[in-house]
């Protein structure tokens, strides 16, 4: 069965069984308590987590209780069915955890790259573990989940490692994103790079997804790299859209180019599309810029249309 791996919101309640240390090593008390149950359950233990998040506790929760700051603390759930794991789950750690009845057996002691490691024996097989490992606070994860985004890797570990390096391993991620950009020979895995920059808050993902949009040999990262520049907008995307606009080699591109001027807001991306629609020397792009100018319903538009009207 294929196990699945979960970022949770919610304040849940539950009881737990039999606690075991870690103290002389997680992975074979791990194995041993895998091989000891003879019905469902679910093992778990208490890891630093990389980012602060918090459990929505509005709807049902037994206390009402909602922690402003989040937690620090990341709860990692395997469970077990027929000696074997069927799903993990990584929750934050101020959520109290309900099992639907069954027991919940609780690892302590355990050491962050301990973990990561046991982890990372399920990265390969199980499509999402990956999840948990880019969730932890420590300096393993970084490099487990590269590993996981490096060329030979199955294709879909490498697109999830590549997003979380974007979305939980900060500027040690961004880096990591940066040259994958550059150099990777996979449009595919370029293209959900560009993605991830777009997700990451390091400021030097913008630059990264310019360079992208201007020299990617491949003219759909090109376009992939234009619409998310345009949900950052700012002045640098707006340049960078209109060169794309006027010098890209591929009219596919340029017109993916005028739609994310029409996703910048109205006051930079409506004179911009006006500006093409007048000036630009190809007919399909022009086309493109004064059908997004006429979904804008913005005055200027209506008045370039008019103008063109009495002409």
């Amino acid at each position: 069965m294929r196990a699945w791996i979960f970022v949770l919101a919610g304040c849940l309640s539950a009881a737990y069984g039999q606690t075991r240390s870690a103290a002389g090593g997680l992975e074979p008390v791990f194995r041993e308590m895998v091989a000891a149950q003879t019905s469902p359950a679910w093992i778990a233990y208490t890891a630093p987590g990389a980012v602060a998040h918090s459990c929505d506790c509005s709807n049902g929760s037994a206390n009402g209780t909602v922690h402003l700051e989040g937690s620090s603390e990341l709860n990692v759930l395997f469970r077990v069915e027929q000696k074997q794991v069927t799903k993990i789950r990584a929750v934050s750690g101020d959520c109290t955890l309900d099992a639907g009845g069954l027991p919940i057996y609780r690892i302590t002691d355990v050491q962050p790259a301990q973990s990561i490691a046991l982890l990372s024996e399920f990265a390969s097989s199980h499509e999402n573990a990956v999840t948990a490992i880019a969730l932890h606070a420590d300096p393993a994860a970084d490099a487990a989940v590269e590993r996981f985004a490096a060329p030979g890797q199955p294709e879909k570990l490498r697109e999830n490692a590549v997003f979380w390096l974007g979305a939980a391993r900060g500027k040690f991620g961004a880096n990591v994103l940066r040259r994958i950009v550059r150099e990777d020979a996979s449009d595919r895995i370029r293209e959900k790079a560009v993605f991830a920059l777009y997700v990451s808050k390091e400021p030097e993902a913008v630059d990264a997804i310019i360079a992208a949009a201007k020299s990617d040999p491949s003219a759909r990262v090109r376009s992939q790299a234009l619409f998310w520049l345009a949900q950052k907008a700012g002045s640098k995307a707006a340049a960078t859209i209109t060169e794309a606009v006027e010098k890209d080699p591929e009219t596919g591109v340029k017109r993916r180019a005028v739609f994310a001027l029409s996703q910048l807001p109205h006051e930079e991306g409506v004179p911009l599309l006006i500006q093409v629609a007048r000036t630009n020397g190809n007919p399909a792009v022009r086309k493109q810029a004064m059908f997004w100018l006429g979904q804008s319903h913005d005055p200027r538009a209506v008045e370039f249309f008019e103008q063109l009207l009495k002409r």
